[in-house]
């Protein structure tokens, strides 16, 4: 159980555990050696839950990626394939058995095929296999692992199409994945008494667990029902009733190493070049690139992650002087302030190293984010999301198009501007639209129609319901200090999240009834529900409550979960208001993945094939 995972307010370790032994308990059914093949989605996922040093332990020997045209030269007496329920893997993986079979036909010993689908099996798949030839080859397993541990109040699904599946396919496979997992944490830390939500996805999983609790008191899984409540509230957030957040660009620390660089798995890769390799530190490249593992385990990183990137700086510089002062041993001192210093030295040492590798880090985004692009960018956005020229074609977007900027950095700006002002007149999206197509290629049009039809790109609406929440929902603030903020609104230095700003009045005394007026502007319906616990179990916080005693505090515990994906951003956000002491709770986050706006809009474009439009 990886340390940093237990120091929340709920023991996020426990579900890394109990994946891990999932895991190992499905290896250990595998007698003899072992070649694991990995759906690539899979690897860095997988890579928070255990370490390859114990896949080692229960003999694997070797580790390939699930890639089409690759047949590895695998010696392993058993080949795993560890992949997620998808058709076209499935074509792959019977081209892999059938491929190896060719090989053993003149061996004695044959290999044994084995499929591990995460979380769940699907018939879909088995009847491809079927249709293949390969299903009677291979045995079938589930690897049951729906959540994997960020951190020590983040949990992520990491379904990268869950919004992609609900609001353009109609597909609601997802939300069934989303209570499944729902399910597990209340299994390991208890039933939530109170549930609230927005969004058809909410109410949908709110249906679903009603009924999934229904037929676990059925079952008398005495687990379930005897667990202390540990989380005291469950938020659910559709994504789609806040389109807007992830368009606008995050400015924490951690969102804009995410906006520039990528993280993905808690890793972050920067140029190999620009860091200085320390003593006994291993070096990790790939590519001439360095990789950074972002969590808590970090203190530095820590403490920094959440907060604006201009307050960075002075938390850098201050504690340089820290560990500066630290190692003035003056002559004269005393045996035991030497054998003091000599103790910290490695923690000396360490803190050194970190601070060096932030530093290096806070340069190299910098010097992306002092580009007049950049800044440039920033400005167009906070005027759109202030409500300044949002009726009209904005010259700015229209010279990004005209200098065919990358097509995700256009459409974001677009996808603001359409939400900034509850759509677009028709002659203006006609217009965007036209010069897209002119300047990017006519195989976009399905992209182009993906956005409308997913709600980010829209024609004008009669209401206007972002005029309406930027004034009620105090969406823009000045806040004035970046350094040391007032509101959640400098996690995007103007803007605040609607969604941060749902559970921000979801803790306040009387809830979201102070705010009725205000939910029937966002779409979807509107969640307020109570699960019973069972007599005689007591909840966490309340008089002779285990768990309240081992916290000692009784702050509210609120799973924020969001269905569709959230942003660094919002995180941030969200652990703001932990901070606050009168609020006197504690955010934990679960998502179906971790976004930005890019990678959001990435899983809705699609392209046509250029030779279609012949």
């Amino acid at each position: 159980m990886s340390a940093h995972l237990t120091t929340g307010k709920i023991n996020i370790g426990q579900l890394q555990e109990l994946a891990r032994s999932n895991l190992l308990c499905l290896l250990e059914k595998c007698d003899s050696t072992k070649a694991l093949m990995w759906d690539e989605t899979l690897a860095g996922p997988v890579g928070l839950i255990t370490e390859y040093r114990l896949l080692m332990e229960h003999n694997v020997k070797n580790m390939f990626p699930i890639k089409p045209n690759f047949i590895p030269r695998i010696e392993e007496k058993n080949v795993i394939f560890i992949v997620r329920p998808s058709l076209p893997l499935m074509d792959i993986i019977a081209d892999y058995i059938h491929g190896i079979c060719k090989e053993d036909r003149n061996k004695v010993s044959r290999r044994d095929f084995h499929i591990f689908f995460v979380p769940h099996r699907s018939l879909l798949c088995e009847k491809r296999l079927m249709n293949k030839g390969v299903f009677g080859n291979c045995s079938i397993e589930e690897f049951n692992c729906e959540l994997f541990p960020f951190d020590n109040d983040l949990l992520s699904m990491e379904n990268e199409y869950a919004f992609k599946e609900l609001a353009l396919e109609n597909d609601p496979t997802c939300l069934y994945e989303v209570t499944k997992t729902l399910m597990t944490i209340q299994r390991e830390y208890g039933i939530i008494p109170r549930v609230s939500g927005k969004g058809h996805a909410a109410k949908t999983v709110w249906n679903l667990m009603n009924k999934m609790l229904k037929e676990q008191m059925s079952t008398g899984d005495k687990k379930f029902f005897n667990q202390v409540s540990q989380i005291d509230h469950l938020l659910l957030i559709d994504r789609s009733v806040d389109l807007i957040t992830p368009m606008a660009k995050q400015l924490t620390y951690e969102g804009l190493i995410d906006e520039l660089f990528g993280i993905n798995n808690t890793t972050a890769q920067f140029p190999a070049e620009k860091f200085m390799k320390s003593e006994n530190e291993p070096e990790v490249l790939t590519a001439n690139k360095k990789q950074i593992i972002l969590n808590s385990s970090d203190e530095l990183f820590a403490d920094i992650r959440d907060k604006h990137f201009n307050a960075v700086g002075h938390v850098l510089s201050r504690k340089a002087k820290h560990i500066s002062a630290m190692y003035d041993v003056k002559p004269g001192e005393s045996v035991e302030q030497m054998s003091k210093f000599v103790m910290q030295l490695p923690q000396l040492k360490n803190s050194k190293r970190l601070l060096a590798i932030h530093t290096t880090i806070a340069e190299l985004v910098k010097e992306k984010t002092d580009t007049s692009e950049f800044l440039d960018s920033l400005q167009i956005e906070q005027e759109l999301l202030s409500g300044v020229d949002t009726d009209k074609v904005h010259p700015f977007i229209e010279d990004c198009i005209a200098k065919k900027q990358p097509l995700v950095h256009v459409l974001r700006l677009l996808c603001l501007q359409s939400l900034a002002n509850s759509g677009l007149k028709q002659k203006v999206l006609e217009f965007y639209k036209r010069e897209i197509l002119q300047a990017y290629g006519f195989q976009h049009i399905m992209t182009l129609s993906n956005l409308e039809k997913v709600g980010l790109l829209q024609s004008q609406q009669s209401s206007r319901p972002y005029t309406i929440l930027r004034k009620t929902f105090r969406l823009t603030v000045e806040d004035g200090s970046e350094i040391e903020p007032t509101d959640i609104s400098y996690v995007h230095s103007l803007y605040a999240p609607i969604s941060v700003r749902l559970a921000q009045h979801l803790v306040k005394p009387g809830g979201w009834k102070n705010i009725q007026d205000v939910l029937g502007v966002l779409p979807g319906p509107t969640i307020e529900g109570s699960q019973v616990i069972p007599t005689g179990l007591t909840r966490r916080g309340s008089k002779g409550s285990i768990s309240s005693q081992v916290q000692g505090d009784n702050a509210r515990v609120i799973l924020v979960f969001f269905i569709g994906g959230c942003t660094f951003a919002e995180i941030s956000a969200l652990r703001f208001l932990s901070q606050q002491e009168e609020l006197n709770v504690e955010f934990v986050v679960a998502t179906t993945k971790l976004i930005n706006g890019n990678t959001f809009l990435k899983t809705v474009m699609d392209t046509l094939d250029p030779d279609s439009l012949k």
